[in-house]
């Protein structure tokens, strides 16, 4: 029986590729409406355990629970219908599609209409495309991105496509987000921008997990924070607690010798 709070575990969860061991022995829990964040240097093993959540990687041991479903074995696209969205280190939109066809994409887990009522422009179908022209509308005005609707995707700043990865995954209606370097790139104006949307939407009921660099982000909007080092946790605790742990300065930093 899983813990009622937690939306998230990872119970000793391990994964190699070939003689690197990426994730060893992984333990930890992401408590509903929590901004999690998941921090180590490059190489830790950080965006690993963001695959193996979406089903990109299985793992090779141990057991990964979403609202109390095992997630092995489960393809990519069963669990983003189970309410899990991601963005990606390196942008991953349609850049020749219009800003809002790019939501729209997001929304085709709520489209029911096969190949024949498409065809015949039936009346469920026509409820269906007004059903998803209203939420992408609401989901780019929640973003700031309403006012470039029409724009296609490739003529976007870089900030703005960061928007629209994201506008993308919230289109799945998710209960966990997973954001993936959300600010790599951005420069301090839009950076504080993203602070500002990642607690809208924990505000809005959605469970946040980031991975991330920037330790002044993750320390202004963490309530819990995991740390990585080689595939293993080294820490586990506020922001305050993982700023004065010493195996995290250690992993950062180095020993003095």
């Amino acid at each position: 029986m899983r813990n009622s709070d937690s939306i998230l575990e990872f119970k000793n969860v391990s994964k190699n590729f070939g003689g690197l061991q990426a994730i060893s022995q992984l333990s930890f829990r992401v408590e509903r409406g929590q901004i999690f964040s998941i921090i180590g240097p490059n190489g830790a093993g950080k965006t690993t355990a963001i695959n193996l959540i979406t089903g990109f990687h299985q793992p090779a041991s141990g057991e990964i629970f979403f609202e109390g479903q095992d997630l092995k074995r489960k393809r990519s696209y069963q669990i983003a219908h189970l309410g899990i969205g991601r963005t990606f280190q390196n942008i991953q939109i349609f850049q020749n599609m219009t800003i809002r066809d790019n939501v729209k994409v997001g929304l085709h887990t709520q489209s029911h209409s096969g190949f024949l009522r498409c065809l015949l422009h039936t009346s469920m179908v026509k409820k269906e495309e007004e059903m998803i022209r209203r939420k992408t509308d609401r989901i780019l005005e929640f973003l700031g991105l309403d006012a470039k609707a029409d724009l296609l995707a490739a003529g976007l700043p870089y900030g703005d496509q960061k928007r629209l990865e994201i506008a993308r995954a919230l289109a799945l209606e998710p209960t966990l987000l997973l954001l993936d370097e959300p600010v790599a790139g951005l420069n301090q104006i839009e950076t504080d921008e993203m602070s500002d949307i990642i607690n809208k939407i924990r505000a809005n009921g959605i469970t946040v997990v980031i991975v991330e660099h920037d330790m002044n982000l993750v320390m202004g909007i963490s309530n819990n924070i995991t740390v990585l080092n080689y595939g293993e946790k080294i820490a586990e605790g506020s922001s305050q607690e993982i700023q004065n742990n010493s195996k995290v300065i250690e992993a950062y930093l180095g020993k003095e010798i």
